[in-house]
């Protein structure tokens, strides 16, 4: 079984090569993703819920530290993509995934704390404002959760966050039973005062309408890592909404390599806890990879944790471009860099095997998850 490892992740590479040349636009890979399906649900104690809620995670192992890592078997890969689902009224079962190859080609290299400040130099970050920006597609799919963080609306009913947000690796954390999503709306008064204006109306500030979540997934890889090797690589989880949102969605999609993303580049945006109220877009270069994991120098604060990380590519079978979320932005590490101390902001990479499992948590059918 542990030979299965390698083929797992070296799975479901760009069946195509990425074309070059003068007239060269950046391009969405088909990739062909393995099959994740439950093989058995039991249920489990109530959880205390009484974690304190971190906005922030920070872990010592860099990019040479994982790279270097031994490859997981395939049952300790199994085991890390089996999961918990929380429901509203405190219930909580874990269900055990089996993982199915149905196809595969090509191949894939695998590729302190600071105080909670993670800014770089000059603040990069851009406040975004007004209802015409904050309103539209992508700012619009930015959304804020009850215990502090932000998520991405990713289908109609659901939305992707950091793992953090909800469970510290050991226990659920207070409010997560309770969790809301909240959507930026446009908070509008009558300015009908003056005589020149009778019925006029005025946006004045941005106020958060919530929707209560129904029900939470998270990866048994994240509550059985704790933020250490191999925690942050499950940073991530899937909220169910009680209610549509009515709201554009940015779909989910398998990372590409960083030498093929538009400039190297990556982009996501949040509800930093520096600036209250307010979404704060940025965009940076990514500086290293692993498998699971990208990073980068993104100017980011606690609050911004569990933002979909997003670029814009060709999508070829649709003729258009075509954003997609390809990770989740999880926290903050230390790395030694040639034995010099450098930090990086760190996104959770949607890999395969993890397009495959939020893929049918959301849609239920493995056969609408077959292309990434």
């Amino acid at each position: 079984m542990a030979g299965l490892s390698t083929l797992i992740l070296l799975l479901c590479a760009a069946r195509d090569v990425m074309p070059s040349g003068p007239h060269w636009k950046p391009t969405w890979p088909s990739y062909r993703v393995p099959v994740i399906l439950p093989q058995s649900t039991f249920n489990l104690d109530k959880p205390q819920f009484d974690a304190e809620a971190r906005l922030e995670v920070a872990s010592p192992c860099g990019p040479e530290c994982h790279k270097s890592s031994p490859l997981p078997t395939y049952e300790e890969v199994k085991n890390y993509l089996s999961y918990e689902t929380l429901y509203a009224n405190g219930s909580l079962t874990e269900t055990e995934v089996g993982i199915y190859i149905l196809s595969s080609s090509g191949d894939e290299t695998r590729g302190k704390s600071r105080t909670k400040r993670q800014i770089y130099g000059y603040d990069s970050r851009f406040s975004i404002f007004g209802k015409d920006f904050l309103l539209n597609y992508p700012f619009s799919t930015s959304v804020k959760l009850s215990t502090g963080c932000t998520g991405t609306l990713v289908a109609e009913k659901h939305v992707l966050t950091a793992a953090h947000c909800i469970h510290d690796g050991k226990s659920y954390v207070k409010g997560a039973q309770k969790l809301r999503v909240g959507f930026l709306k446009p908070k509008v008064k009558n300015g009908s005062k003056g005589a020149n204006i009778t019925g006029s109306v005025m946006p004045e500030k941005m106020k958060f309408q919530w929707i209560r979540v129904k029900r939470t997934h998270v990866p048994k890889g994240w509550i059985k890592g704790n933020a250490n090797d191999i925690g942050m690589d499950y940073d991530y989880a899937l909220l169910e909404l009680k209610k549509p949102h009515k709201r554009k969605f940015m779909k989910i999609g398998v990372s590409p390599p960083a030498r093929h993303l538009p400039g190297g580049r990556i982009h996501f945006s949040g509800y930093d806890n520096d600036r209250p109220g307010n979404l704060v877009y940025r965009f940076c270069d990514v500086k290293d990879e692993t498998y699971d994991l990208l990073y980068q120098q993104c100017d980011a604060q606690p609050g911004a944790s569990g933002s979909g990380v997003y670029v814009r590519m060709w999508k070829r079978q649709n003729h258009k471009w075509e954003r997609k979320i390809i990770g989740i932005f999880s926290g903050h590490q230390w790395v030694d860099m040639n034995g010099t101390p450098q930090d990086f902001n760190v996104a959770v990479r949607i890999t395969p095997l993890k397009y495959a499992q939020i893929c049918y948590w959301i849609k239920g059918n493995y056969l609408d998850c077959r292309e990434g």
